[in-house]
């Protein structure tokens, strides 16, 4: 992330939208596959099946749908994909994650061992190490088999465990952040399976916790319409960002320094250097409003060059964004 870009513009339209789900898209990532050069985008839903996108830009389209993976039998929540997407881990509300292989379009481990939905998956860069999160009130270390290695039981969570993501890097030690219904944010050094610092400040239950890509940064946010940010190398709270309304997702770019924040009322894209710029508010346009309210963002997920911004709806539909900044 490049932190000299303080009085940044930025073009923000929607260029796509991706609809082949039955179901709200809870789940969204990307990743460039190795194997054959591809750039593919995947996608978990309440349908309880996991799509795969091959990502071509036309006029008429964004994406490709190239495969649909079932096995769950209830709601998938969240997912992981590996570096070079090859593999993906989804976690379900059947209590069970699974492992996906991309190209053969099969499930090849079924993780057994939570007791109630599984809320969040989280894989290691060196994909070694995978950490999911339960309504069960725990926090598990798997290995890519599918065997439970650790219980982060001692200093864990007091309610449902929202969302658990490792730091993307190699630092050792390395180091995981989850959050849940408790209203704290716990950093965990995995290297040992110990607590390593427990976050307090937000007011209501926390829906999701991201790393930044250079593993300096957590942000955090819920129900009290807070982004609250921490420095992760020094166990400080930083400030906040006023997003106004319940946070559902939260997105750091993989360029710029940026964070991209989905509430029931839109996106909203915040430059972190300078903290009062928003540098877009995205919200597309809907015929009429519903009589619950129109759809709204629930899963994020940036391309890997850091210009386009897949957003996952409560509609089934996956709308595209492009975002690219102004020359002065």
């Amino acid at each position: 992330m490049n932190k000299s870009e303080s009085h940044e513009r930025v073009s923000a339209s929607i260029c796509g939208v991706l609809a082949g789900h039955n179901g709200m898209v809870t789940s969204l990532a990307c990743a460039s596959r190795v194997k054959d050069k591809k750039d593919i985008l995947v996608s978990g839903s309440r349908d309880k099946t996991v799509m795969i996108w091959e990502l071509v830009k036309k006029e008429d389209t964004y994406g490709v749908p190239k495969r649909s993976l079932t096995g769950h039998n209830h709601f998938i929540q969240d997912l992981a994909l590996s570096c070079d997407g090859s593999y993906a881990i989804t976690a379900s509300w059947d209590n069970t994650l699974r492992l996906w292989d991309i190209e053969a379009g099969k499930s090849t481990a079924i993780f057994v061992g939570h007791t109630k939905d599984v809320t969040s998956v989280s894989l290691s860069f060196d994909n070694r190490q995978i950490i999911s999160g339960s309504r069960d009130k725990s926090i598990k270390v798997w290995n890519i088999k599918g065997e439970c290695k650790y219980a982060l039981d001692e200093g864990g969570h007091d309610g449902w465990v929202s969302c658990t993501r490792i730091s993307p890097g190699t630092e050792t030690p390395l180091m995981m952040v989850s959050c849940g219904w408790d209203k704290v944010v716990k950093v965990w050094d995995i290297t040992e399976c110990k607590l390593s610092v427990n976050h307090f400040g937000h007011t209501g239950y926390i829906n999701t916790v991201m790393i930044s890509p250079d593993g300096s940064l957590c942000a955090s946010g819920g129900k009290d319409g807070k982004v609250m940010l921490w420095d992760l190398a020094d166990g400080t709270y930083l400030y906040s960002l006023d997003a106004g309304y319940d946070i559902y997702a939260l997105a750091f770019n993989p360029v710029h320094y940026w964070l991209a924040v989905a509430t029931t009322s839109g996106i909203r894209i915040w430059n972190l250097e300078n903290k009062e710029n928003i540098l877009a508010c995205l919200q597309p346009e809907f015929s009429q409003r519903a009589k619950a309210g129109n759809p709204y963002c629930v899963s994020l997920a940036w391309s890997n060059d850091g210009i386009t911004l897949f957003s996952g709806y409560t509609d089934s539909v996956i709308r595209v964004w492009s975002v690219t900044t102004i020359d002065e």
